[in-house]
């Protein structure tokens, strides 16, 4: 028993993806919660294409690694689909959902 207490505490997700809808042109914002802070080997994937940073995709890291963000920025019909963060074998997979804009909306 006093050996568990000086093993590595494993990483577990502490709060996962939630699946989100937005309309074309808007933001689309996933963030994953780990703990401890610090694990390495993140990846951001949308339907299994791995996502780097650039203009349109923003990651980003606070809080000495524990909040991980994803932002796709001006999205797209064609962005619909299935977000997955991925950090060593941690895994958490939401949806995303781009919805077009009508001229008459229904109330």
């Amino acid at each position: 028993l006093l050996l568990l207490c000086h093993a590595e505490e494993a990483a577990v997700v502490v709060s996962g993806l939630r699946s989100t809808d937005v309309f074309v042109g808007e933001s689309a914002t996933f963030t994953c919660e780990l703990s401890p802070p610090g694990v390495k080997n993140v990846q951001w994937w949308l339907d299994g294409t791995p996502l780097h940073n650039n203009l349109v995709t923003e990651i980003s890291e606070q809080d000495d690694g524990r909040i991980h963000t994803l932002t796709l920025n001006d999205v797209a019909c064609h962005d619909s689909g299935t977000v997955t963060f991925r950090a060593g074998s941690l895994i958490s997979s939401a949806k995303l959902l781009v919805k077009g804009i009508f001229p008459m909306s229904k109330k």
